[in-house]
């Protein structure tokens, strides 16, 4: 207990204290893990511990990534990828993996071999590229999206490759491997457990079929009930538990099939992309994700094996050095080709040039199945870790150089649409904020609709009317529903307080962001002015204008005249409370605050008479006039 206690302490003191300086310098906060990584290098050393081991849970974090990058794409979105995935992800791997080939063979590696470690190598970073992008701003720019495009088309590639790597075994290594097993067998060591052991080819194809069946209509038609479940004890460490609970499955069922975790999970995030839980199952994971992925960045850094490294420094850089050119090469060659333009392309290129964290788990595979030898795969490990190292120089390369050289070019710093269900935000679906949400609709504007009464949401899907499930006042669902993004927020939930809550934190949070708040009276409506909203609807104003107005026309009054005279009415009520709402006292109600009294008393005795004559002047109008 205390071992595991000291060294999770030791990784978040590491954490905590260079994530933050790198942030400072401009370095970004995957180049802050790498770097704390390798400074608490020495001390893990030191304790023995099994950095590998560490690495292997914290790929979770790579997995509870990809698995929210899935959350934001729904299947029409993802087929609306489908040439970039095809042609830009499916080259990518090809020319990488062939260019390095050649390389390799020049170097006097037998071919199978240079062609395993060009398959290897040509594989980029998910976890550094994504979660640079996303804290940079440009995952939604032409480069942003090429990149993610072909992380993905990765991603499914790595399934095909798994398989032909063991076709390139050589004979030599086969005898060296098999002399290996045998003393392993001697040792008494087991293999882990798998769903494939013993199982004929066609049996391992049905197998395969039948777990990404599993998790594609177990995430249609299971999830939204077990959340349903869980939604009636509103706890929300459940949501956490049962979120959590649904991406581990899904990993420990990729795995025991042979697939990628990281694409299975992907896969279930596409599937849960239009689910009512979307929202809050992102919010939920996000900060494992955040801190698993920290822990995987850092034990990158503390992996490098720094005796190998320093004993042949030069040899092991220029290999480094030359997989990225030949990598920023090809995706140059390949930006062109698909027609992306201007810094885009320099984006897209510069990002992807180093290998990925998959190549440690390929290189261990290769060397397994006698394909690559082990002191080969040492060198190819410590390459694969300074191109990731090296890496957010990339980016800052990008950003102090490039960048600002196309700054004046609109066409390479062109954004795609943003989805339009991230850029109007609804909080809350009962009777006022379906009204608004359907209206919009009905005028083409869709918005994401937030709200934590699942018995309300239940009623709703029954009228087809889209809506997500959470508590739109917690900040992590709010980013999580898109509000970086959004242009307009409604805020239509029932609470006077939460209401305010709301108003504040987003004022403070996001002052160019328009927010339409709804009140409950007057009293609410200083409340909300106080706090910096300036576009206020009293839930029963309007309804009440428009009863005075039929009374009007119950005492014999047209209905033209009707209008003018409440139409009247309303403008001098507005301007009211525009001009006395400097004397509120936030907390005060209205009939306690003296100032406000008299401040209102006034106005209404100097403006009183001048309503009333102008409702006189609109009452001898004759309807001619």
């Amino acid at each position: 207990m205390t071992d595991a206690l000291l060294l999770a302490f030791i990784f978040l003191v590491a954490g905590v204290v260079s994530v933050p300086i790198a942030a400072r310098l401009g370095l970004g906060s995957v180049l802050g893990y790498l770097l704390a990584g390798i400074i608490i290098s020495p001390l893990l050393t030191l304790f023995e511990v099994d950095i590998e081991s560490i690495q292997h849970v914290a790929e979770l974090g790579v997995v509870l990534m990809l698995f929210l990058v899935g959350l934001e794409l729904n299947p029409k979105k993802l087929w609306a990828l489908k040439s970039k995935l095809i042609g830009l992800g499916g080259g990518q791997v090809a020319f990488t993996a062939l260019f390095v080939m050649g390389l390799g063979m020049l170097l006097d590696q037998e071919w199978r071999t240079s062609l395993a470690i060009g398959l290897v190598l040509a594989l980029s970073s998910t976890a550094i590229v994504i979660q640079t992008l996303t804290e940079k701003g440009l995952m939604k720019s032409d480069g942003g999206q090429s990149s993610f495009a072909v992380l993905l088309a990765q991603d499914i590639v790595v399934i095909p490759i798994l398989a032909f790597i063991p076709l390139l075994a050589t004979p030599e290594l086969i005898a060296a491997l098999s002399h290996s097993t045998e003393l392993t067998s001697a040792s008494g060591h087991s293999d882990k457990l798998s769903f494939l052991a013993d199982l004929k080819t066609w049996q391992v194809t049905l197998v395969t079929i039948g777990a990404i069946a599993i998790v594609v209509l177990g995430g249609h038609f299971l999830t939204t009930p077990i959340f349903r479940f869980i939604a009636v004890a509103q706890l929300r460490e459940l949501f956490t538990a049962t979120a959590l609970m649904f991406v581990i499955g899904t990993t420990l069922l990729m795995t025991l099939v042979g697939l990628s975790p990281a694409l299975g999970t992907f896969l279930a995030g596409v599937v849960l992309a239009n689910s009512p839980y979307r929202h809050e199952l992102e919010s939920d994971i996000a900060p494992f994700k955040g801190l698993l992925l920290g822990l995987f960045f850092m034990t990158v850094g503390a992996g490098i094996n720094f005796s190998l490294l320093f004993s042949d420094f030069f040899s092991i850089l220029g290999l480094t050095i030359g997989l990225i050119l030949v990598k920023i090469a090809t995706l140059l060659i390949l930006g062109r080709i698909f027609n992306i333009r201007g810094s885009n392309r320099w984006l897209f290129a510069l990002a992807l040039a180093q290998a990925g964290e998959f190549g440690f788990v390929l290189l261990s595979f290769t060397v397994s199945n006698a394909v690559i030898s082990q002191a080969t795969a040492d060198v190819l490990l410590l390459v694969v870790a300074l191109s990731m190292l090296l890496t957010p120089m990339l980016f800052i390369l990008y950003d102090k150089v490039i960048a600002p050289r196309y700054a004046n070019d609109h066409s390479s710093s062109k954004y795609d649409d943003l989805p339009d269900d991230n850029k109007i935000i609804i909080a809350g679906s009962g009777r006022v904020g379906a009204t608004i949400d359907n209206i919009l609709r009905l005028a083409n504007f869709h918005s994401t609709v937030i709200d934590f009464n699942v018995k309300r949401l239940e009623a709703l899907e029954r009228f087809g009317v889209k809506n997500y499930f959470g508590d739109a006042t917690r900040p992590d669902l709010l980013h999580a529903a898109g509000i970086d993004e959004a242009s307009l927020l409604i805020i239509a939930i029932d609470d006077p307080e939460q209401t305010i809550k709301m108003v504040k934190y987003v004022r403070e949070n996001y002052p160019d962001l328009h927010v339409i708040a709804r009140a409950f009276d007057n009293n609410h409506v200083y409340d909300l002015w106080a706090y910096g909203c300036r576009d206020i609807i009293r839930e029963n104003f309007d309804s009440s204008l428009r009863m005075g107005r039929s009374a009007f026309e119950a005492l014999g009054i047209s209905t033209e005249k009707a209008e003018k005279m409440v139409e009247v009415f309303s403008q001098h009520d507005k301007k009211s409370m525009v001009d006395v709402a400097d004397a509120h006292q936030t907390g005060v109600p209205f009939h306690e605050n003296k100032v406000f009294i008299q401040r209102l008393r006034k106005y209404l005795e100097e403006k009183n008479p001048q309503l009333k004559e102008k409702m006189q002047k609109i009452l001898n109008q004759t309807d001619a006039d």
